[in-house]
């Protein structure tokens, strides 16, 4: 696998494009005699644009080529990054396929064009409806659920219920997230305006914006480490976030993730909200069918299992055994509102986010 880091994305400019290109050249003019099917023969590489950062998706782009052969080139960016660079490059991008980590980012590349539709029996059969896009457009690999997450010697889990009730006075003070540009509370708050309308959900976020400790600063795991600390007695963050310190090789992480504790939010409505890592064909892929190959390899009963395993995520194909720590949080209900939806709605979240005061 060869692979291009953020900061050469960044600096590399139309050097970058041209080494991709002539990896591109190289990899068709080997493969087109030993590959078997007519289909995949065409190129024996896949240049893949990804904002996924994690070592371990390493082990995913290899099995790929154990199983076809064909060599995946990978790029490394952030997503609007890499949306981006595909649009400047026009016709002549080498992207065969971009991966998102987040609903939204997958609608904005969508909004702009980016993906080609795909017909195929595996992805449909695998990826729940409402997990990926209605014409084939893109379709989630893995799940990650934001749920609140409780300091266990502060807060008793009776007295929570829903991301509704978080809204409440009761709450004041306590409460840690992310800022309103962060993708993740998007999309949160893009699944309350399917559920409620956008005059409700602004109610409610204003009431959010009253109850919080500190002024939204940090990551994820920033949140979890404050809510441990008791600089507020709740967090809003994903499940991976807290099974990542539990795991960790420092004593003083783990420490961390014993005293906080995920609680899965409306158990008895619509369930917790989930989002995606999810991928698509770009539209001027000069690979299409080795793309198309990627994505159904990527919700394979093998992959789904390096999704699950190696990055505490939830796979989107059913009875995949998960991550230890992360069965430990228990079974849920998920919401299974449309991704995208919730996607489609990020704009509109974050205009209602900023009404209410959420910096």
């Amino acid at each position: 696998m060869n692979k291009l880091t953020r900061r050469a994305f960044l600096t590399g400019g139309s050097a970058l494009a041209a080494f991709t290109l002539t990896q591109m050249a190289t990899g068709s003019s080997a493969g087109a005699q030993q590959q078997k099917s007519s289909l995949l023969a065409q190129s024996r590489v896949l240049n893949l644009y990804s904002s996924r950062h994690y070592d371990t998706d390493e082990r995913l782009y290899n099995g790929f080529t154990e199983q076809t052969g064909i060599r995946v080139n990978l790029i490394e960016a952030g997503s609007d990054e890499l949306i981006e660079r595909i649009k400047s490059e026009g016709s002549n991008s080498p992207a065969d396929v971009l991966i998102t980590v987040d609903a939204g980012r997958l609608w904005r590349a969508d909004r702009e064009g980016l993906f080609a539709p795909v017909q195929s029996d595996i992805l449909e059969s695998v990826v729940p409806s409402y997990l990926r896009h209605p014409e084939g457009h893109w379709f989630g690999l893995s799940k990650r659920a934001r749920v609140i997450m409780y300091n266990r010697d502060r807060v008793n889990p009776t007295d929570l219920s829903t991301y509704e009730d978080l809204a409440n006075p009761k709450w004041e003070g306590q409460i840690l997230v992310r800022s309103s540009s962060n993708i993740y509370n998007q999309s949160l708050v893009g699944s309350l305006i399917a559920a409620h309308g956008s005059e409700e959900t602004l109610e409610w976020c204003q009431g959010l914006v009253s109850n919080f400790a500190r002024r939204p600063t940090g990551n994820d795991t920033a949140q979890i480490r404050a809510c441990a600390a008791g600089v507020g007695n709740l967090a809003i963050a994903n499940t991976y976030y807290l099974a990542r310190l539990a795991e960790s090789d420092n004593e003083s992480d783990r420490e961390i993730a014993r005293q906080v504790a995920p609680f899965f939010p409306n158990q008895r409505g619509r369930g917790a909200h989930v989002n995606i890592s999810g991928a698509g064909v770009v539209r001027t892929a000069p690979h299409p069918e080795a793309a198309k190959a990627f994505l159904e390899y990527l919700v394979s009963y093998e992959a789904q299992e390096i999704f699950a395993k190696g990055n505490n995520e939830y796979p989107v194909r059913a009875n995949v055994p998960l991550d230890e720590e992360l069965a430990s949080f228990g079974q849920f209900q998920e919401d299974d509102v449309s991704a995208a939806v919730f996607g489609k709605n990020n704009p509109e979240a974050l205009r209602i986010m900023q009404q209410a005061g959420w910096q």
